[in-house]
């Protein structure tokens, strides 16, 4: 099981920092829906002093009826006793859907802007945050928040009321009694501070234990293949329940916290109830007090310690609405680092006739350095292949081109305009991408098609169906272009799913061409139709291609060589093969490999 991490300090209600979140809350989000909060707290109050209102009734009830035998007396306390149940039934069914409606518009626009913002970070935000996490934190995070903030709001505001009215009520049928049972309040006050203290720091953890779970899951199920075919369900079974363990034994404790504070106020009950019958039933015998008055005094404290338990499990249920509050600003606080320009230059008319050029390019992971100094021109319309031993930096060029990285040194160019002096939207309309890896969403054929242009029509989509080879397969389906792909294109083949992205890039109709190894997994007949296809797809485009395969890039205008980051020859193939060198010893390599195979 993962070893717990150390408890760290939290945000409570008296902190400035908490006061700081929920200030943040109110103007981002609370602020606009400010009148029906203020109906809302208006029906709590109205639903909370009824209890005030039948306790004060019990004296009459008792005194003038029952002892008293009032006839008179009995019909309008019947009457009021009837309206105040209704009235507590009328405004607590309306503050309910009042203050749910609220949560809802609240969670659902907090996580509609946190997912906005989380696609303007980085890539290397994605790479410190797995999605299991993220997903836990936008999901998980806010529907906590929104399920913990509404019953808190609803019993905060009821409750409060509830105890300001029952204690007025015991304060005016004998106030020294009130004074005697409310002596012992001091010496809660510190274990339930500590109690408070103990829920938060243990929510905060057991939240972080439930993205792992969601991570943990969200690897399982991408890799379910994997672990079949390598007999490891055992092993992830025993690590799943690692993590589930280690959930279970943070949110347990969080719960006897949470339990430990309705429990402290039942001992202070006890006490209080002791001596109130001490006293008060003194108080009787010595003639002092009708028996209605101290029952009614008896009930209005009898039920004081209800909404006091109840605002006592709101406060630990606050301190975890305040852990994952925390969690969900941890988040909107992160920026990226990659940003537009403040004086952006104008969007290319001629990105089809401009060369790309890097200039001196330097860029390192962290202390570890991936291009050192590349230099090398990609002429428009033209076809430039990048090779090279795996971690040459072939695949950072392209992460650098759409500005995905920053390189730490050097310029990259589109004709005449450095990249970074346009806006990211500027900069990626000019690039239709297709790696190797096809990226599709669970959606039909049509719609995949349709995220290379949001407006295209399907007669568009029809026409590029057929010339991206997608026609071929799709019509053997029986929805055809609507058939879903199913989860990451698993209900497709690699070649099909391959054809479906190149087509998309050809909807998108990009002046620039990415390719990223686009048939480096596929079979021989497979690779034959997606050469046909990206054929079509960079003609009078500027082409640059990763390649894997030599073998596809024989008639590129230029292949560039590299390795460890730097440009170490350049041509075209024969010319390279000619001159030996890294590149012949690659092709050599490789295409003894395929004859062995």
């Amino acid at each position: 099981m993962r070893k717990a991490k150390a408890p760290i300090e939290g945000p409570t209600l008296t902190d400035p920092k908490a006061k700081a979140l929920i200030g943040r809350l109110w103007h981002d989000y609370l602020k606009r829906h400010t009148w029906t909060l203020v109906i809302a707290v208006i029906l709590m109050g109205l639903e909370g002093s009824v209890l005030g209102g039948l306790s004060y009734l019990v004296a009459p009830m008792f005194d003038e009826v029952l002892v008293g035998k009032d006839a008179a007396a009995m019909t309008w306390i019947g009457a009021l006793v009837f309206g105040l149940f209704a009235m507590r039934a009328i405004t607590g069914f309306i503050q309910r859907i009042l203050v749910v409606r609220i949560g809802l518009h609240v969670i659902t626009g907090l996580q509609k802007d946190l997912l906005s913002h989380l696609l303007s970070l980085d890539s290397d935000f994605f790479q410190r945050n797995s999605p299991g996490s993220l997903i836990e934190r936008v999901r998980g995070d806010a529907q906590t928040l929104q399920g913990i903030a509404s019953s808190a709001l609803m019993s905060v505001g009821r409750d409060t009321v509830s105890l300001v009215v029952l204690i007025g009520v015991a304060l005016y049928y004998d106030w020294k009694l009130a004074l005697i049972a409310f002596i012992g309040i001091p010496l809660i006050v510190l274990p339930m501070s500590k109690a408070q203290k103990f829920i938060r720091n243990n929510t905060r953890i057991a939240r972080e234990a439930s993205a792992s779970i969601s991570n943990r899951l969200d690897e399982v199920f991408h890799g379910v293949h994997a672990i079949k075919v390598n007999r490891l369900e055992e092993h992830e079974r025993t690590r799943f329940s690692a993590e589930v363990d280690g959930f279970l034994h943070q949110q347990m404790r969080a719960e006897v916290g949470q339990s430990a504070m309705p429990a402290l106020i039942d001992i202070f009950a006890a006490g209080a109830f002791l001596a109130v019958l001490v006293y008060g039933g003194g108080e009787i015998i010595a003639g002092n007090k009708s028996a209605g008055e101290f029952l009614s005094f008896f009930t209005a404290m009898g039920l004081v310690f209800d909404p006091l338990r109840r605002l006592s499990t709101v406060a630990g249920r606050i301190q975890s609405a305040l852990a994952s509050l925390e969690r969900l600003y941890g988040l909107f606080d992160a920026q990226p680092s990659i940003r537009d320009p403040a004086r952006p230059a104008k969007v290319m008319a001629n990105a089809r006739d401009a060369d790309i050029t890097l200039d001196n390019v330097n860029f390192r992971y962290d202390d570890t350095p991936v291009l050192r100094g590349l230099s090398f021109t990609a002429e428009a319309g033209k076809t430039t292949a990048l090779v090279g031993h795996s971690g040459a930096g072939k695949s950072t060029v392209f992460h650098l081109l759409a500005r995905l990285i920053e390189p730490q040194s050097g310029q990259i160019r589109i004709g005449e305009t450095p990249i970074q002096n346009m806006t990211l939207a500027d900069l990626r309309s000019h690039f239709s991408v297709v790696s190797q890896e096809a990226a599709l969403f669970d959606e039909t054929i049509r719609y995949n098609f349709r995220l290379g242009k949001l407006n295209a029509t399907d007669v568009e989509i029809e026409e590029t169906a057929v010339q991206a080879f997608v026609t071929d397969f799709a019509r053997d389906q029986a929805d055809g272009l609507d058939t879903r792909v199913g989860p990451r294109g698993v209900n497709l083949s690699g070649g099909q799913r391959q054809r479906i992205v190149i087509g998309r890039a050809m909807l998108r109709d990009a002046p620039i061409l990415l390719l990223d190894e686009p048939t480096s997994a596929l079979d021989a007949s497979a690779e034959a139709i997606i050469q046909q296809a990206l054929q079509r797809l960079s003609a009078g485009r500027t082409t640059l291609v990763i390649a894997h395969r030599l073998a596809t890039i024989r008639d590129a205008d230029k292949i560039i060589v590299m390795d460890k980051g730097e440009v170490v020859d350049q041509g075209r193939h024969e010319e390279l093969l000619e001159r030996g060198g890294l590149y012949r010893t690659l092709y050599n390599l490789q295409f003894r490999t395929e004859d062995a195979a």
